[in-house]
């Protein structure tokens, strides 16, 4: 085969450090924005950014030129960066260091869209620690809780 095809929609989700609830309404647009727009500049379409007050959503397509982990390293690298210039408030973000990805069967992309999109509706009755064990669970992911959280 000659050419090299790909198309890897991933769900990426992360938190805050110590799941401050620092993304509020004042910064939350702009974040989504920036994240998304990462993703665009690293060649990793984006297809929807969304979340709650302490963490993240990604729904991106992988490129073939970018490694999972160099995207998700830039991502946190610059939005915290980026973060920190807009007031008192948030000059001491900072993102977790761990984070999760998740293959999404193309069939299942609206499906993910939908519920990254309601995140607060979901988050009423659902803490971030709740969802990410449910969501390791759904995807038969192994992991220690004792390493999950910082």
């Amino acid at each position: 085969m000659g050419q090299s095809l790909i198309r890897v929609a991933t769900h990426l989700v992360w938190s805050t450090k110590y799941r401050q609830p620092l993304i509020d309404e004042a910064i939350e647009p702009e974040l989504y924005a920036y994240l998304g727009g990462v993703c665009n500049e690293m060649d990793c379409q984006s297809i929807i950014v969304g979340g709650y007050l302490d963490h993240v959503h990604v729904l991106c397509l992988l490129s073939k030129k970018v490694a999972l982990i160099d995207l998700l390293e830039e991502i946190k690298k610059r939005s915290s960066k980026w973060i920190k210039t807009k007031g008192k408030k948030y000059e001491n973000f900072y993102w977790q260091n761990g984070y999760g990805a998740f293959s999404v069967n193309y069939m299942e992309i609206e499906k993910v869209i939908y519920y990254i999109r309601n995140q607060y509706l979901h988050h009423n009755g659902e803490s971030f620690q709740q969802e990410y064990i449910r969501l390791l669970i759904e995807n038969m992911m192994e992991y220690d809780e004792r390493y999950l959280w910082d």
